[in-house]
């Protein structure tokens, strides 16, 4: 790495360590605080990066393995940044019934990607969820956490045409 990408590095690490820091001091150091402090995180970069995991273990005094046990417990966190678009497919029962399987076959065709993935351009990303509650309108898949109803490959077709 060139001296420049180390500074850069740097910068970013230190502006990370300070937004954290000023999360960390909105709430006492209570393990109680920790899946609002998570959630926190999780809104402000899309995802809970290592350094805020090791800060917040350091804040409340939680082993780092607790705290990734309740970041992978809990489908709403993620260990890896998510795409500018952040499409999930219903893969519950009703939904599935409904050809949902097809709709996330085409997904990841079009994508190129597997679920739980991101395009290399940092667009896209996939998921695979187990109910949204929009069973009336199944299969559905959301993007951005807008829901799109009856769903079929036509129409995530269309919908990833108008986001590209």
């Amino acid at each position: 790495m060139e001296k420049s990408e180390n500074k850069n590095c740097a910068c970013i690490d230190k502006k990370l360590e300070k937004e954290l820091k000023e999360i960390l001091e909105k709430y006492t150091n209570s393990k109680d605080n920790l899946i609002t402090i998570l959630n926190e995180v999780q809104m402000k970069y899309g995802y809970i990066p290592k350094i805020a995991q090791s800060k917040i273990s350091e804040y409340l005094d939680i082993p780092m393995a607790e705290i990734y046990g309740v970041i992978t417990f809990y489908s709403r966190f993620t260990l890896k940044p998510k795409g500018k678009y952040a499409i999930s497919v219903c893969l519950g029962t009703a939904c599935f019934v409904k050809g949902s399987e097809k709709i996330m076959e085409r997904l990841k065709q079009r994508l190129n990607i597997e679920e739980g993935e991101t395009t290399p351009d940092g667009k896209f990303s996939i998921d695979a969820t187990r109910c949204v509650g929009a069973c009336g309108i199944a299969p559905v898949f959301t993007v951005n956490g807008e829901v799109y109803g009856k769903a079929t490959v036509k129409k995530l077709d269309e919908v990833l045409d108008s986001l590209q």
